[in-house]
């Protein structure tokens, strides 16, 4: 049986505690109009006729607790922007009906025709829409910080410009802040606290699911698709304190994990769905069905994936919910990202998922930060990041494209704050600095924060811009973070989920237009040559090899060589076909020079020491301090 609205009128809920449920209409003015009682129980369903129009909103009540109004799981569009009030609270009295988002019954809209995903090799940025345009001057203000706005030729400009493949976008079904933020007037600005799993956010797409389709379809015309991230671990209903908005007031034991009668915390969050029972994997399902036909999106990128993948007790690739996706006609076909960790135990399963579903590699992300900030890493951990973690993926049969490489994401520090920090500024969250982790692997050049030292400054500006040629070069899935191509800073802020402002905002007025371009030129390199974006192991061997791990004298590494800590240079030659491509590394102070390996002739592509440097090389590199060096071999003349 269909749950929700459906076109004949018949409205169906899983609700398997409630003795009755109501089906309850408001007008306008949010006077509630009538309650329609649903006279038929199949199983845990309660249906009935009810005969709701487009236009009509609407709530659900039980008789386990009438004076609470609740939100229909399957709505897929809300009368306004979630906000917390005392009357959905335990030990409320009020009725909570006037501060509860009203569901509105919609039209039957047509599907988007699904295009087949975009084929090539794949550079992702991580973007929010909010943050992306709201401070957008060449975008219309009306419609900034909204999907309209990231729909503009003005947002897709930048995109195109940099050469980005997709854009992974930070939640934007429709959420609710944490009970501890408005007392300390803050709002959630994330999204990852969400509680209508088929409704788009309002603040982000106030024209609703047809706003999204819009903004997809501008994307895609222009080369770029969309992934959207998504909460299935846990809800904003919180813990036991927390507001009952929906699920819990349905069947709090139904939807969530409970032990002993206590909500199980396996996200961090409060609570955690049962993603092992039908319900919820029904509900899962259902949901990311519509985004697809709704929107017509490449993809999703499920946050902490293992609770997805949880029963009572463990973690299971072949678990229910993992199994479905895997074998649905239609959401197979999508990408499928997963973040492989929770907080519950035994929760991170780095390179336990599918083949074929890429992977946050967080290995990647403190691998090459621990290098380049000389803690107690070796050249060999470095190399193996670089090509692709096989580590972590080859022994499951899996492709380097599994590996998901990032160096910033949207929690942590912004690369311009990885390499001016030393510890967190957390300050403005209102929590004492207590927030947000400690493990940054960061570095502050001489200076904590602002610093006027040109020396300093340099030596910033060169590390951002070697960190992004490793990144780029990396066998892989590149991820890039929304504003680390141009200089973006939070003021060491590395948990910036509350700061809808300045702090977390992309600053187009300020931004390094020398750093866009040099971005855009590391990834148009890596979508030119094959020998960077390749999708199987290198093996070293052929004839020249696809890899050569090489001393800067042009000899072959030896395993000495790998374990040295003080053993920080390297030059990684590799190939395919006619195609051939040098990454000189010298992750030490002195400038040095390498022996450049025999060939039709190298230029350069790109200097982390000199953005300015480009062009041919004799048999001798000249390598600056604490630098990366990106060359290719001259192309075959052509007869």
């Amino acid at each position: 049986m269909r749950l929700g609205v459906r076109a004949d009128g018949i409205f169906a809920v899983h609700a398997p505690a409630a003795g009755a449920v109501w089906v309850c209409l408001f007008d306008a003015a949010d006077a509630e109009l009538t309650r329609i009682r649903l006279p038929h129980r199949t199983g845990g369903v309660w249906h009935g006729p009810v005969g709701l129009e487009p236009g009509a909103r609407y709530g659900l009540r039980t008789n386990r607790a009438p004076e609470r109004l609740l939100i229909d799981p399957y709505a897929t569009r809300l009368d306004r922007v979630p906000r917390l009030h005392a009357s959905m609270m335990p030990g409320g009295r009020e009725d909570s009906a006037p501060h509860v988002p009203k569901a509105i019954v919609e039209a039957s809209a047509a599907r988007t025709p699904l295009p087949p995903l975009m084929t090539g090799p794949r550079v992702v940025m991580e973007l929010h829409v909010r943050g992306f345009t709201i401070a957008n001057p060449a975008i219309p203000e009306a419609i900034r910080g909204t999907f309209a706005g990231l729909a503009h030729p003005a947002a897709i400009a930048h995109l195109r410009r940099l050469g980005v493949t997709h854009v992974e976008l930070l939640p934007c079904a429709a959420w609710i802040e944490e009970r501890h933020l408005p007392p300390l007037g803050l709002t959630n600005y994330w999204g990852y606290n969400p509680i209508a799993f088929l409704a788009p956010d309002p603040r982000l797409a106030p024209g609703g699911l047809d706003e999204i389709r819009d903004a997809v379809a501008a994307l895609r015309a222009a080369g770029i698709g969309t992934i959207l991230d998504v909460v299935f671990n846990h809800t904003g209903e919180g813990d036991a304190l927390g507001p009952t908005l929906s699920l819990r007031g349905l069947d709090e034991g139904e939807y969530y994990r409970m032990r002993d009668g206590v909500l199980v915390n396996d996200t961090g969050c409060g609570n955690t769905l049962r993603c092992d029972r039908p319900a919820v994997v029904r509900l899962v399902m259902d949901a990311l069905r519509s985004w697809v036909r709704r929107t017509g999106v490449e993809g999703f990128r499920f946050d902490l994936a293992v609770t997805l993948g949880r029963d009572a007790l463990e973690f299971s690739p072949e678990a229910p919910l993992l199994t479905a996706l895997r074998q649905d006609p239609l959401l197979s076909t999508r990408l499928l990202i997963m973040e492989p960790w929770d907080t519950g135990r035994h929760g991170y399963h780095l390179g336990g998922f599918a083949p074929g579903q890429p992977e946050w590699n967080d290995r990647f992300r403190d691998d090459l930060r621990r290098f380049w900030r000389r803690e107690n890493a070796t050249l060999a951990g470095l190399a193996t990041r670089l090509a692709g973690s096989a580590d972590i993926f080859a022994g499951a049969h899996r492709a380097p494209t599994d590996s998901l490489n990032f160096v910033t994401a949207h929690d942590g520090f912004s690369l311009a704050d990885l390499v001016a920090y030393e510890g967190k500024h957390n300050e403005a969250n209102g929590e004492q600095n207590r927030d947000g982790t400690d493990a940054n692997h960061s570095w502050n050049n001489g200076a904590e924060g602002p610093a006027d030292d040109p020396a300093i400054l340099a030596r910033r500006a060169c590390d951002v811009r070697a960190i992004l040629m490793l990144l780029l070069a990396a066998r892989g899935t590149p991820m890039l973070s929304m504003g680390d191509e141009a200089g973006r800073g939070q003021g060491g802020n590395n948990n910036a989920y509350a700061q809808d402002n300045v702090i977390s905002w992309f600053d187009w007025q300020g931004m390094d237009q020398g750093l866009v371009d040099f971005t855009a030129r590391l990834i148009a390199a890596r979508r030119t040559h094959p020998t960077l974006h390749g999708a199987t192991w290198l093996t070293g061997k052929g004839s020249p090899p696809d890899v050569a791990w090489l001393r800067l004298d042009g000899v072959a590494m030896t395993a000495a060589d790998w374990q040295d800590p003080h053993h920080r240079s390297l030059l990684v030659a590799l190939c395919s076909g006619e195609d051939r491509v040098l990454l000189a590394i010298q992750g030490a102070d002195p400038a040095i020079s390498a022996m450049l390996p025999p060939s039709r002739g190298w230029h350069i592509i790109a200097d982390s020491a000199d953005p300015a440097r480009t062009g041919p090389v004799a048999e001798r590199l000249a390598l600056s301090a604490q630098s990366v060096v990106l060359l290719a071999e001259d192309a075959r003349p052509r007869r």
